[in-house]
């Protein structure tokens, strides 16, 4: 992982949806910076000292100077973190770099084994989108999911851990035990044992242009990166689980009007009481129940939302919308893998793959499938991704300890059988 840089600054606008997207990545990664609206005196007076008026924006500075027309994938390259593997085998290969993946990669290179993480975007997963998660074991006072994933990333690389910014682009199971990967780049690894962690995607609010308005004043998550910009704005938040509490509050201590729109009749059946009673009393956050959105009105950016609520449709003015509506699981590599899944598309494991006792189909080995492993014998998963998984930020590190344990056991399994 890159080191926290200590002098970084952003001249973007706003409002452009990839200028967003490179704020977002910073924010994401626990990364502090400015941000300096394009065409303001701040703005202005940062690319004059660098040399880099007129440049393209956005514009990153650090301590190497003014980087004009900065993505994200260009920073990845900018901050050394694009790196491939160092080495062709691993003792574990872990895909996904949220919770469980790091928990997974502390144990598993605590204990000595060789291990490699990959991950497509920056630490964290859902969680860090996350600005305070309260009720976490250890941190009384609460963490950010960010701050909390950077601080798991650089546990894990401490002990020898890998982690690489690069996706997997397709892979197999080995006959002899073992499982390839071939990662962005063109490079391949191959992993003793597997834990699938990828988490899960944001769902997707299934009203006409909040596509192309992505960016532009809609924002799938809790919107850290935005909540310092919308103090006395009007916003909206849809959703009633954790993420949308604390989205919620973030805006509320922001100075952001906000109105929480939720399908359901009360918070209490989905969100925690901690934060249902914080909501409750806070004076910049109203509750709409059995509420729905219905139209988003805009010019270049979100202006309105139509809503549906009790009392009928009403327009509401809104400078940005916030949707935190759940996610759907990342398996849609799990068909080919042979990973066999539940009908919502969750990984299916350990005693859920039985049916009367029975293995599941193709299962090679003299032993049922261990606790968290998948219909793939040396594939394990954890987190978010599982059929039944807590979906909670401490049940998935404790899931990524547990596969750790299990992966011990096929490690000694493959050296009795030579694979």
């Amino acid at each position: 992982m890159s080191p926290v840089r200590p002098n970084v600054h952003v001249v973007g606008r706003r409002l452009d949806p990839e200028h967003h997207r490179l704020r977002d990545l910073l924010t994401r990664g626990a990364q502090p910076f400015d941000w300096h609206e394009a065409g303001s005196p701040s703005a202005d007076d940062l690319l004059r000292r660098h040399g880099a008026t007129g440049a393209d924006l956005p514009v990153l500075v650090d301590d190497d100077g003014a980087h004009p027309g900065v993505t994200v994938e260009r920073l990845f390259e900018l901050w050394n973190m694009n790196a491939p593997p160092s080495r062709a085998e691993y003792d574990i290969a872990i895909v996904g770099a949220g919770p469980a993946g790091l928990g997974a990669a502390v144990y598993a290179a605590s204990d000595g084994l060789s291990t490699l993480v990959l991950e497509r975007d920056v630490p964290g997963g859902q969680a860090s989108h996350t600005s305070l998660i309260e009720n976490f074991f250890g941190f009384p006072q609460g963490v950010g999911g960010a701050e909390l994933a950077r601080l798991a990333g650089r546990q894990a690389e401490g002990f020898g851990a890998e982690l690489v910014f690069r996706g997997v682009v397709g892979g197999e199971h080995l006959p002899g035990g073992g499982h390839r990967f071939e990662i962005d780049g063109g490079h391949d690894v191959v992993g003793r044992v597997a834990l699938a962690a990828p988490g899960m995607d944001w769902r997707r609010l299934a009203v006409d242009g909040v596509d192309e308005l992505l960016g532009r004043g809609v924002y799938y998550g809790a919107g850290r990166s935005e909540a310092m910009q919308c103090g006395g704005d009007d916003v909206l938040v849809v959703g009633a689980g954790n993420s949308a509490g604390q989205a919620v509050l973030n805006l509320g201590n922001a100075g952001a009007r906000v109105k929480m729109l939720v399908r359901g009749d009360r918070l209490g059946k989905t969100m925690s009481a901690y934060l249902v009673e914080r909501i409750e009393q806070h004076p910049l956050i109203e509750v709409r129940y059995r509420t729905q959105v219905q139209e988003l009105l805009a010019d270049r950016q979100l202006d309105a939302v139509t809503v549906e609520g009790p009392g009928g449709s009403e327009r509401l003015p809104a400078a940005a919308l916030f949707i935190c509506i759940g996610g759907q699981p990342r398996t849609g590599w799990a068909e080919d893998a042979g990973v066999a899944l539940d009908p919502a598309g969750y990984i299916l494991t350990g005693p859920d793959l039985l049916d009367q006792g029975t293995r599941p189909r193709g299962w090679s080995l003299d032993r049922d499938p261990l606790a968290l492993e998948t219909s793939t014998p040396g594939v394990f998963a954890a987190g978010d991704v599982r059929h039944g998984s807590a979906k909670r930020v401490a049940a998935a590190v404790g899931e990524g300890a547990m596969a750790v344990a299990l992966a011990h056991r096929r490690l000694e399994e493959l050296v009795r059988t030579g694979g």
